[in-house]
């Protein structure tokens, strides 16, 4: 019977009714102090789940932290069988992690486990539901903590309740729902010790002194009135273990001997303690003892505590020199690597490069799993047990990468910011230069991140760091940073960034077209994106997010991810834009690297300028880096332009046009800007320089896009006819639909002016479409405004009439991309592994996406969704 747990137990209930009659998923994290009742609950949850499905368990261990996948083998084993059914990337990553036997082990994506998780959960569900219960989250290894969380919060329809039970300071960045378990009131406590035989005044003494926590009433009430606590100022959990102190002081020595082995040993495996017992003359038999004071409960091979504090007690109870000793008989009884490495770094009291090893190999076998956090942790260990200078600095900089790795940057800097005082080899320091430079760039410090590399380059991976600095360089302004590495490597995707610096367009364009050519892909998408190539940098970017996730690589996702909500905004598919980029933010926060949100929101700061929406540019831009050209410089500029604010805009273009950046594709694409705002001014002079370096930089990369708005900059400096109607011809070949109706705004603007109304209507309504399909508010009123000016009464909003574009709109990011998949034919299973979602909550989504398109079925959709543009 729990008591004063009616609130936990309710939404406990609630979780498993939506899992079992309506086939919902739900997560719940169960948080209090030791003894607050986390593991009855766990219990009770087990038990109203009765025999509707499969019920999975894991408890964390102290001992087995440092031990990668500890966890999730406990919760999957008994469903390893289905390890093999998983898609190719998933299944390798998931039974080398579990260490099936004949599964190939080997570094990749530490999130693909995650994504196997999520995969095989979802399956075991489509028999009926299914209950995953944890507990002490707090001591899960870190990759199962990773894995069952990553999986946990995209659970939804299919079936599956995850409970996490933790203490108060661990899992505290579990990003899901829930529950604390406050102590007992009076009443409750009363109730639960009604059972004992206790005097009014000892009753009223131990609930008193238990302060409500469950398992204090229950070990001072059967204790009577001697809980030794006195009225000392101890927290409840202090006076608990102190209690059971007492208890383990009063068993015989051997079966304390026995209860310090188990405590060591940690995992409750009885082969392991039972083979350390033999050295020291006790076994089996000595814990009876302590059975009988249900300090601890035996169950086949399997010896467990009956609570953490029990452990916690037996373990601080033995002297330091018995700890040791024990430690040392479980290093030779154990038959895990990583556990006998564990037991013999315990019983090492100083440094020993024997231990050392031992540890730094246990790391390799973890960073071999992608279990990369455990790696590091034993990594560490090595290092502080390595007596050598060098030898400790290298082994901090395997520390330190795979810890970068795993998501943690700042303990990344400082374990590479350790391991270069220790280490005068080249090599080394080149190695830990890439990771500091991976923290500088995600912490937003592209200059210092590109300076790092290009210093070091000589000595490590000289091609992959120079390139890398150029890009890092490039994006954050450092010109002489560009220039270095273009020096020092014979590279045509360097030469054409250096060139650009220095204002040749002509003799960079054309290499990077190159570029475009013969780079690797990741490289190639980068040249295609500064040259403008809009089709070839969508097929680029597409072709990279399929691949990883087609190969389940979470971890590099988010900025391949990007740069496509990049593409998608320069082809007008806004919806498709933002939801990419939620879900890069979502990958991004879930693999450690939540700093790259802020990147996305730079990116679709965008939108919101073309949007007019001032509230939203300025929360997307908050926490953007200081003005300098880039991307939230350049949406407060165009906001400021489309509100009709010129003087205002005007200052900000032309401070990009001088700025650190100005060599970037979205700085040089701002001249454009900088040109109309100066013409609208009525200060056309302000505009020329601005026209004369665009000029060159759209003839030398001879993108259409491009070359149509230098067309309408020449029009609108000319104050003629012909270069407008030359810039719409040439649009109308082009990608951009956003820069096309600003073309045709400008044209029918002159038109009108020159009462040619009659001809100013056409590229008015053209324009007025597409500014209302782009919700480009302030723009379409514009083109209203003109339209109207012409004697024409239409050009109602768009709100009056239903498109396909605005059906679409009213989905959810996710919703959205689950139909624009639906729509090409592909199987919801197909869908789920590209999404990282289940096939379940894929048919979920199309289920509520429907009623929002008016529509029945998969088979309509395909008539409903339009052709990507472009």
């Amino acid at each position: 019977m729990l008591y004063g747990r009616d609130t936990q137990c309710t939404r406990i209930a609630a979780l498993i009714d939506d899992a079992r009659d309506r086939s919902r998923s739900g997560a719940l994290v169960l948080r209090g102090e030791a003894g607050i009742g986390k593991s009855a609950l766990l219990d009770w949850a087990a038990g109203y789940f009765g025999g509707a499905g499969p019920v999975l368990r894991a408890t964390g261990f102290e001992a087995e932290v440092a031990i990668a996948f500890a966890g999730l083998t406990q919760l999957l084993w008994p469903i390893r069988d289905r390890l093999p059914a998983l898609p190719g990337p998933q299944a390798e990553a998931l039974c080398g992690a579990l260490g099936v036997p004949g599964a190939r082990a080997e570094p990749g994506d530490p999130f693909t486990s995650g994504l196997a998780v999520l995969t095989l959960l979802a399956d075991l569900a489509e028999n009926g539901p299914v209950l995953c219960l944890v507990d002490d989250a707090q001591w899960l290894d870190r990759p199962s903590a990773e894995a069952l969380l990553f999986a946990a919060r995209r659970l939804s329809a299919e079936g599956v309740v995850v409970l996490f039970a933790t203490r108060e300071e661990g899992f505290t960045d579990a990003g899901l729902p829930e529950e604390p378990l406050d102590r007992l009131g009076h009443a409750d406590a009363e109730r639960l010790l009604a059972g004992l035989d206790l005097p009014p005044s000892s009753r009223q003494r131990v609930i008193m002194e238990s302060g409500g926590n469950p398992l204090a009433l229950q070990e001072f009430g059967a204790a009577g009135t001697r809980t030794g606590g006195g009225h000392a100022p101890l927290p409840v959990a202090e006076r608990v273990l102190a209690a059971f102190r007492r208890q383990i002081a009063a068993l015989p020595e051997r079966t304390r001997l026995m209860l310090l082995l188990l405590a060591a040993e940690g995992r409750g495996y009885m082969p392991a303690v039972l083979g350390a017992a033999e050295r020291f003359g006790v076994g089996l038999a000595d814990l009876e003892a302590a059975e009988q004071a249900r300090l601890v409960e035996v169950t086949g091979t399997e010896v467990a505590f009956r609570h953490p504090l029990i452990r916690s007690a037996a373990y601080q109870a033995a002297p330091v020199a018995r700890r040791i000793a024990a430690h040392e008989a479980l290093y030779h009884s154990a038959d895990d690597p990583s556990c006998r490495a564990r037991h013999r770094a315990a019983a090492t009291t100083s440094p020993d490069e024997d231990v050392a090893a031992d540890l730094a190999d246990a790391g390799d076998l973890a960073r071999r799993q992608s279990g990369y956090a455990t790696a590091a942790q034993l990594y560490r260990q090595a290092a502080d047990l390595t007596p050598g200078r060098g030898a400790r600095g290298r082994r901090l900089l395997l520390a330190a990468e795979a810890t970068l790795t795993a998501g943690d940057a700042a303990t990344a800097e400082e374990l590479a910011a350790t391991a270069e005082r220790l280490t005068d080899d080249p090599a080394a320091r080149a190695r830990l230069a890439e990771v500091r430079a991976a923290v500088e760039h995600e912490r937003g410090e592209p200059r210092a991140a590109a300076r790092m590399l290009i210093d070091h380059a000589a000595d490590g991976d000289t091609r992959t760091m120079l390139r890398t600095a150029a890009v890092y360089a490039w994006t954050g302004g450092e010109a002489d940073a560009v220039r270095q590495a273009a020096a020092r490597l014979d590279d045509g995707f360097l030469r054409a960034l250096a060139l650009l610096v220095d204002d040749d367009p002509g003799g960079g364009m054309p290499l990077l077209a190159k570029a475009v050519a013969d780079a690797d892909p990741t490289h190639a998408l980068h040249a295609a994106v500064i040259l403008g190539a809009d089709e070839t940098a969508r097929d680029l970017a597409a072709a990279q997010v399929a691949r990883l996730r087609r190969e389940g690589q979470v971890g590099a996702l988010p900025m391949a991810l990007q740069a496509q909500a990049q593409v998608l905004i320069a082809f007008g598919r806004h919806a498709d834009a933002r939801a990419a980029a939620a879900e890069a933010a979502a990958l991004a926060r879930d693999t450690g690297f939540g700093r790259r949100a802020r990147r996305l929101d730079a990116v679709l700061a965008r939108l919101a300028a073309i949007e007019g929406d001032e509230e939203r540019l300025a929360e997307l831009t908050a926490h953007a880096p200081a003005p300098g050209g880039g991307h939230a410089d350049v949406a407060h500029a165009l906001l400021e332009l489309g509100r009709g604010r010129h003087e205002p805009a005007l200052r900000r273009l032309e401070e990009i046009a001088q700025g650190p950046r100005r060599h970037t594709t979205i700085a040089m694409v701002a001249l454009a800007d900088l040109v109309e705002a100066a013409v609208r001014l009525g200060e056309p002079d302000r505009a020329r320089p601005a026209l004369d370096r665009f000029a060159a930089w759209a003839r030398a990369g001879e993108q259409a896009w491009a070359l149509g708005v230098l067309a309408r900059c020449e029009g609108l400096l000319a104050d003629a006819e012909e270069p407008f109607a030359e810039a719409v011809r040439r649009h109308e070949r082009a990608t951009r639909p956003f820069e096309r109706a600003r073309t045709e705004l400008l044209y029918g603007e002159w038109l009108r002016r020159h009462r040619r109304r009659s001809d100013a209507r056409g590229p008015l309504r053209s324009a007025l479409e597409i500014f209302e399909r782009l919700r480009a508010a302030p723009w379409a009123e514009r083109a209203r405004t003109e339209l109207r000016a012409t004697g024409e009464h239409g050009g109602a909003p768009a709100a009056e009439r239903a498109t396909a574009a605005e059906l679409l709109d009213r989905l959810t990011p996710q919703e959205r991309q689950v139909v624009m998949l639906a729509a090409e034919g592909i199987s919801s299973r197909e869908i789920a592994t590209q999404l990282f979602l289940s096939p379940r909550t894929v048919e979920y989504h199309l289920y509520k996406a429907y009623p929002k398109l008016g529509i029945s079925s998969r088979r309509e959709l395909s008539q409903l969704v339009p052709e990507p543009a472009g």
